[in-house]
């Protein structure tokens, strides 16, 4: 029956399903590839807001000089440049790349996030006697993460995609297997749009749990708010 799905010359439907185990070996470093970068950039970027936010003018210049050049330059070069440049290892290369890239653009949503929360609530929390570690972990940054969820899921996203990269430097991910599988058969349109595929059906799932996120995120800042009327 696969037959009827291939298109001579151009697509192998049966190569494609018989390839699909084999490429999905790949599968789990890059989910690994991308939930440790994700969370190295979430803190490093948190960190970097912060600076940028801080009244100290060499704090904030210096994570401004360094959230500009993370963004302008192609994540394949930093991952060059610390592979080949420094000889690092290929996976801790990988990470610290997408670690680093993408903490400049996570840094930028929690920066809109925190500016668009209400100056009032610091005012309130600080007139409570609350830190200013207090302020931020216990009031600010779960608001600015429901804020900038959107785009934190994003930014997930383009991670994932992103961990394709890898197979440049040998990190045997989910494209470096489907490279192998490609070459071994000697069709690699057929292995590349089955490569295709499976990256959209595995970003369709991680756009689903975003989604039950800020559905979840919803409902508890509806339950609050209708708790505080009740109050």
């Amino acid at each position: 029956m696969l037959h009827y799905f291939s298109i001579p010359g151009f697509f192998n439907a049966p190569l494609a399903w018989e390839s699909i185990p084999q490429i999905l070996h790949g599968l789990p470093m890059s989910i690994y590839l991308t939930a440790i970068s994700f969370v190295g950039s979430l803190i490093l970027g948190l960190f970097l807001t912060l600076a940028q936010l801080s009244h100290w003018r060499l704090l904030h210049w210096l994570s401004r000089a360094y959230i500009s050049f993370m963004r302008g330059v192609p994540i394949l070069v930093v991952l060059f440049i610390i592979y080949f440049g420094f000889g690092a290892n290929a996976l801790p290369a990988a990470i610290l790349s997408f670690t680093l890239v993408s903490a400049a653009f996570v840094s930028e949503v929690f920066r809109s996030a925190f500016m668009g929360i209400d100056h009032g609530q610091y005012e309130a929390a600080y007139s409570l006697g609350l830190s200013y570690r207090k302020v931020i972990h216990y009031i600010i940054l779960p608001q600015a993460f429901r804020i900038g969820l959107p785009a934190l899921g994003n930014i997930l996203l383009d991670m994932f995609k992103n961990t394709s990269l890898a197979a440049m430097i040998t990190v045997s991910e989910m494209f470096m297997d489907a490279k192998i599988v490609a070459g071994a058969n000697q069709d690699y349109m057929t292995i590349y749009i089955t490569i295709a595929i499976l990256y959209w059906l595995c970003c369709v799932v991680l756009t689903a749990g975003q989604n039950w996120l800020e559905r979840a995120f919803d409902y508890q800042r509806r339950a609050d708010r209708a708790l505080r009327h009740q109050s």
